[in-house]
């Protein structure tokens, strides 16, 4: 037995007593962060659950990756494909909007550091060909899109994504892919705006062409639209190099009308109304699941495509993907939208079965960065009914507390509060986690957030190197938890924040009900301090109390349910009549088992 999985086989047996024990508090209660402070400690819960082909979304911790940004496996593909001049070049490692040299085969190499923090579902930024470079920066991140066929030079060839997805699978551990419907690479000009070949600008305001509406389509007033010679056959499959499947209506505005059919800053925006567009499109990605046999989709731009394509798409990708022998393959939407409201209609009217919370990431951010109520977390969950449809619920949402596009929980905490200690610091962003992980929901760790990453920003400014850096700005940071910066190889098992993921990850996976059971919020308040919510089976409820407040705090809850053994034990409780009294530390929680 290696070191590690003695340290693993420790903390799971304890972790056994803590859930299943009827010993009193003083005898079992344990402080999991203060067992693994002298040793690497790991938690590969794939391990302990169903095969990933089986596997239930409820069960998935998420790693969310961006594969430029990760890890060089192979410099040989830094610069992307010579025979494709369109997806070579853009390669400078000291430039924050350039390739950077992530690939496949490095994330390969470092599957064991996912597993060992207990992922089990890697979700990667899109890697389908791109075009290199844009204007001053390249497609790094993924989202400017050529060929639908085969990955992206600069990350590797089709066998080297295969070969990762063989190498999760073997690890129980599943693969999901980012996929776009809305747009492609900015290939289609328009000469009032770029001129009669394509690279002039003549408009006005830069890198900006006014949207012209369908009324003024109506009455003629439309761009003049080509394709610039040479370019004409650049996307795969080939039909999306015609124009007449593109809305061609220049710059979206982000709202009205403009949100659906603009361009996407300059993208060149699908008409996804377009009956062949709807029969393309859902062919182009039932191929893509045919061959690489990825275990889902997180969907770019959701809000910017009509509903009635998602109504389609939906049920023809679901159904393509059971036949094709993934039977839980699952799918979530990006909409970018803090209103469960608006939220819940791509679920319950547009077919998806999931979305990401981003009304989630807004009430723990209010919660415990603008020092606002308990309640704010009560409030969103309360609208949690609003998912309830044929295709999903609010139990499979995704949860989040920062990423690649608002950029991470610790810039936000850092932003609004630049002179709090950092022992406060990580102090809230452990319990962001455990409101991520124990609330209803499937919890997403953002790459780099293990390693104290904190970033500048949004954008560029949170999208760092985990493998030693060269971009300036990135390697002045002062990280969270560490010494190191980011001009340092970050895959610090030790770190305090990948053993605080540890931590969450073995209880996550030694407690079903935590992952599983129907939520109730029993407690919360209009100004920082409790909150209380109860995940409950047939078998048990779990009692998970959060102190969102700087200095300790003290409730009574009446509870149904009789003698809570600890999970995660609070400072002080007292248990008599049906109430539980709970003293919890400042920044922390706990989490108390009952047999129904």
């Amino acid at each position: 037995m290696n070191k590690l999985t003695g340290v693993l086989l420790a903390v799971t047996a304890t972790l056994g007593v803590l859930g299943c024990s009827q010993q009193n508090d003083r005898e079992v209660a344990q402080d999991i962060d203060a067992q693994l402070q002298h040793s690497v400690a790991t938690a590969p819960i794939s391990e302990q659950l169903p095969h990933y082909l089986e596997r239930d979304i409820k069960d998935e911790v998420f790693y969310f990756v961006m594969p430029d940004r990760f890890y060089n496996g192979d410099r040989s593909n830094d610069l992307g494909s010579a025979n494709k001049p369109e997806s070579y070049g853009g390669f400078d490692p000291s430039s924050k909007g350039h390739y950077h040299g992530g690939d496949m085969r490095g994330l390969k190499q470092k599957l064991p550091y996912l597993q060992q923090m207990g992922i089990t579902a890697l979700w990667m930024t899109p890697i389908m060909r791109n075009q290199a470079v844009q204007g001053d920066s390249s497609g790094y991140h993924g989202y400017w899109v050529l060929d639908f066929t085969e990955i992206d030079p600069h990350l590797g060839s089709n066998q080297d994504l295969i070969d990762l997805i063989d190498a999760a699978h073997a690890l129980n551990m599943k693969v999901f892919f980012d996929i776009i419907a809305n747009h492609t690479a900015d290939v289609i000009k328009f000469k009032e705006c770029h001129g009669e070949n394509g690279d002039q600008w003549l408009h006005k305001t830069p890198g900006l062409c006014d949207y012209k509406s369908k009324a003024q389509l109506a009455n003629g007033d439309a761009y003049t639209v080509f394709v610039p010679e040479g370019k004409e056959h650049l996307k795969v499959p080939a039909w999306l190099n015609d124009p007449k499947y593109y809305n061609n209506q220049g710059d979206s505005m982000w709202h009205g009308e403009s949100a659906l059919y603009g361009d996407f800053a300059g993208l060149d925006d699908i008409n996804t109304e377009h009956p062949d567009v709807v029969t393309g499109l859902i062919d182009v990605f039932k191929d893509i699941v045919t061959e690489f046999k990825p275990d889902g989709f997180r969907i770019d731009t959701v809000k910017h495509v009509n509903l009635e394509f998602w109504q389609q798409f939906s049920p023809a990708i679901l159904a393509h993907a059971k036949q094709q022998g993934i039977p839980q393959f699952f799918m979530f939407g990006e909409v970018y939208d803090g209103e469960p409201k608006n939220l819940s209609k791509f679920v319950t009217e547009g077919k998806l079965q999931s979305i990401l919370d981003f009304a989630f990431q807004g009430a723990v951010y209010r919660s415990l960065i603008d020092n606002q109520g308990s309640d704010e977390l009560a409030k969103l969950f309360a609208q949690d009914s609003l998912y309830n449809g044929e295709y999903g619920d609010a139990s499979t949402l995704v949860n989040f507390t920062g990423n690649h596009d608002m950029g991470r929980f610790a810039y936000m905490l850092n932003a609004k509060h630049p002179n709090m200690t950092e022992a406060e610091k990580l102090a809230r962003i452990k319990l962001s986690n455990a409101l991520m992980y124990f609330s209803r929901g499937i919890p997403v760790v953002y790459y780099g957030d293990e390693q104290g990453f904190v970033g500048d920003g949004n954008d560029k400014d949170a999208r760092q190197d985990m493998m030693p850096s060269k971009v300036a700005s990135y390697n002045d940071d002062d990280l969270l938890g560490t010494n190191s910066t980011t001009a340092d190889d970050n895959f610090d098992q030790r770190h305090v924040l990948y053993q605080n993921l540890v931590s969450l990850a073995n209880i996550y996976g030694q407690h079903k009900t935590l992952r599983h059971g129907v939520q109730q919020v029993v407690y919360s308040q209009s100004t920082p301090g409790i909150f209380a919510l109860t995940r409950t089976d047939d078998q048990y409820q779990y009692l998970f109390v959060a102190n969102t407040a700087n200095t300790e705090q003290a409730v009574d809850l009446t509870m149904t349910e009789q003698d809570y053994q600890p999970v995660v034990r609070a400072e002080d409780k007292t248990e008599s009549a049906g109430i539980i009294n709970i003293n919890l530390a400042p920044l922390s929680y706990a989490i108390y088992r009952s047999k129904r």
